[in-house]
């Protein structure tokens, strides 16, 4: 099966999956994807021995698409940029504390919070895994994915102070979350001789170069389409900007996600609001939402899917539901210890590090991250238990932290 061939089936799955959750499952859309595409994965691998030629194909579609390039070469940056253009920059720029600290302070403790909570789940099962590999499950799981978030904030009621928080610390702790992937990755590395003076050096690349491009490239491409006001103009200006971000940020090894970040910002803060369907953040508004959904819904697919690549998660399977207490621990703690340091004297709404906690939805990068490890048995039990972390995170917080912020919110109805 060639790689267009393998694109068309998948796209196609799309498409039938979400059309069946629409019809008859209706669950939130990016949720019942992912539900369908893991039921239908399963009940392949169970029917195998009757008819191989279908759990075949799904195996050969997704190992004809690399995940992890897919996703962070390819897709991420469409997807950043179309999250950043709808923030509200008043809101965000509000809420810019909160969002910052939760975004660094909070992805470093949560990262180092989940690296000794999972050296100790593994030392209790008499599993070998190194420090420095618990440490990078650790940077991997701990941002939240901004794709699955902004996928499940927009069917929830949440307050909408908690959503811009959620929503920026999901955009920032992205960018921080990889930095700081890959600087224990060179760590890890035995031929690399590595110091911290090399962290900084990197972190000051990734994320100042990243923003800066970021900004530069927002500012040339502002400039082209405030001058116009044809459809098609304003689209190909937005998707070259993207496309063409993406490359440079690379080529410097600069962070493609804060760079897509910042220039999706930009444009949607310096582009007037206008009613009229003719202006051209009406365009880019209706274009990116759009390529947002598409995307989305392929990338959901893709994640249920992967379960037909993982022969070896049935192994890993107690110590990855071991996880879901530890990585939501983690989580709890990495924000309340912020909260309670730099935000105590601050009007909280009710419930807000329940719901903050909750809300901090795992996706796609992080199993692309763990993809990206290098061969080893270390990284099939970081992969598989990153899996099931990702399918609870998705379902289990997803569908159930609606019903979270409505039970939040009713003691001060009642108190009313």
């Amino acid at each position: 099966m060639d790689s267009y061939t393998a694109v068309s089936i998948l796209v196609a799955l799309g498409a039938m999956l979400s059309y069946i959750n629409l019809r008859f499952v209706r669950l939130p859309g990016t949720i019942g994807i992912v539900v369908l595409a893991a039921a239908v994965t399963i009940i392949s691998l169970i029917l195998r021995n009757i008819s191989p030629t279908f759990a075949e194909a799904l195996r050969d579609i997704t190992e004809r698409i690399d995940f992890s390039r897919t996703l962070l070469e390819i897709m991420l940056g469409f997807l950043l940029f179309a999250a950043a253009l709808q923030v509200d920059f008043d809101d965000l720029k509000a809420q810019f504390r909160p969002v910052l600290v939760l975004g660094t302070v909070g992805v470093i403790l949560s990262t180092v919070l989940f690296a000794f909570g999972f050296l100790f789940l593994t030392r209790a099962l008499d599993i070998d895994m190194p420090l420095i590999f618990c440490f990078l499950f650790g940077a991997l799981i701990s941002p939240t994915d901004p794709v699955a978030v902004g996928a499940v904030l927009r069917q929830s009621p949440i307050p909408r102070r908690l959503e811009t928080i959620i929503t920026g610390e999901s955009l920032i702790n992205d960018g921080v979350g990889l930095v700081l992937f890959v600087s224990l990755q060179e760590v890890a590395d035995p031929n690399v001789d590595f110091h911290f003076s090399d962290a900084i050096l990197l972190f000051a690349r990734e994320v100042i170069g990243g923003i800066t491009l970021g900004l530069a490239l927002g500012y040339v491409a502002y400039r082209l389409i405030k001058a116009t006001d044809d459809f098609q103009t304003v689209v190909l200006l937005s998707l070259a900007l993207v496309m063409i971000l993406s490359v440079f940020t690379s080529a410097v090894h600069a962070s493609v996600p804060l760079a897509e970040v910042a220039a999706g910002l930009f444009l949607g803060t310096r582009l007037p609001d206008s009613k009229a369907e003719n202006s051209p953040k009406a365009y880019l508004n209706r274009f990116w939402h759009l390529i947002d959904e598409i995307l989305n819904t392929i990338l959901f697919v893709m994640i249920g899917l992967q379960i037909v690549v993982l022969p070896f998660l049935s192994n890993y399977l107690v110590i990855g539901l071991l996880s879901i207490p530890l990585m939501v621990l983690a989580r709890g703690l990495s924000i309340a210890l912020p909260f309670l340091l730099q935000f105590r004297r601050e009007k909280q709404t009710p419930g807000s590090l329940r719901i903050l906690t909750w809300a901090g939805l795992r996706g796609g990068i992080s199993i692309a991250l763990a993809l990206s490890l290098p061969d080893s048995s270390h990284k099939e039990l970081i992969l598989a238990s990153c899996y099931c972390l990702v399918l609870f995170s998705i379902i289990g917080q997803g569908l159930t932290l609606g019903p979270l912020v409505t039970s939040v919110a009713q003691p001060k109805q009642a108190e009313a």
